[in-house]
């Protein structure tokens, strides 16, 4: 259905268009693709790499969230979180829908391409068709490990800031990458636990409803565990140093501690709070990295590829 065809009550507005960008999930990405970018040289980074490269990767990452709108659509109609979303409520056609996808998502392969850097550029492809198409379309309906697997399409941001200021791989850009990774699983399970009805009902196989909550329960806090972990590789490898350690280690406790609390608890809304801690983990984390980077001069080896 083209917007000609809907009725005026579902025309659709600028502010569709941009809800079909998932703002608030690109704003997260962009913080880490900046503080990527930070991490990555001692001084200040170019104006241009920071204004550009964010915009190309928010227009690339915008561009596969209406993907997702688009291709969701009939699911969305059947979960209470999303069934007012711009498409699944007819505001926005599809082929609209679609074309926009190409406009931005080319809009800021060209800006990658022509103002950045071509490693840039192909890595956020990638990790575009990862979350737009593999995700989406392929893993998020076949299998209860889909947000593990295509996780690592949505991690890829700190990695893409360090390689628009460097032009490189970095093995401390990659312990970035790890730490997203890591934090995926039980950010999303504990949503999934929340809306585990819904995701039943869409017939989506989220863990949850494959396997039970007390088992994703048991996952989320070993994967907690696991976070914590990665999360202190920073400090291990000498690219951060003691601020960052011991914040890191208070948040992972804290993170370990919504963990449990979910396991033992039989209140309704221990899921929802993990998930928003979730969220206040990883910006802190984040932030955290960049105040000790500042603080401290540059040392210790960098790890290349």
């Amino acid at each position: 259905m083209s917007d000609a065809m809907l009725s005026k009550d579902q025309r659709s507005s600028w502010v569709d268009y941009w809800e079909l960008c998932k703002p608030n999930v690109v704003a997260l990405m962009i913080l880490t693709s900046l503080i990527g970018m930070l991490l990555a040289v001692p001084g200040a980074v170019p104006l241009q790499v920071l204004l550009l490269g964010n915009l190309g990767i928010a227009l690339c990452a915008g561009s596969a969230a209406v993907v997702n709108h688009l291709v969701d659509r009939h699911i969305d109609q059947k979960m209470a979180r999303t069934f007012n979303r711009p498409i699944a409520k007819g505001r926005v056609g599809p082929v609209n829908a679609l074309v926009f996808a190409f406009a931005i998502g080319g809009l800021g392969m060209a800006v990658l391409l022509i103002y950045i850097n071509a490693l840039t550029a192909w890595l956020t492809l990638a990790s575009l068709l990862g979350y737009a198409v593999v995700y989406t379309l392929f893993l998020k309906r076949a299998t209860p490990q889909n947000i593990v697997i295509g996780g690592l399409a949505g991690a890829a941001p700190p990695l893409l800031g360090w390689t628009a200021v460097t032009g490189t791989l970095d093995g401390h850009a990659l312990l970035l990458v790890l730490i997203i990774f890591a934090w995926t699983p039980p950010h999303f399970w504990a949503l999934a636990v929340h809306r585990q009805k819904e995701y039943a009902n869409a017939e989506i196989p989220m863990l949850p409803v494959t396997h039970g909550e007390r088992y994703t329960k048991i996952h989320i806090l070993l994967y907690t565990f696991i976070l914590l972990a990665v999360s202190l590789l920073p400090f291990a490898t000498g690219m951060l140093h003691l601020i960052y350690l011991i914040g890191a280690m208070v948040l992972g406790v804290i993170f370990i501690g919504y963990a449990i609390l979910m396991l033992v608890s039989k209140k309704p809304g221990t899921g929802m709070a993990t998930f928003r801690y979730s969220i206040i983990y990883l910006m802190l984390l984040f932030g955290l990295m960049l105040i000790d980077h500042y603080t401290f001069p540059m040392t210790g080896h960098m790890v290349g590829f």
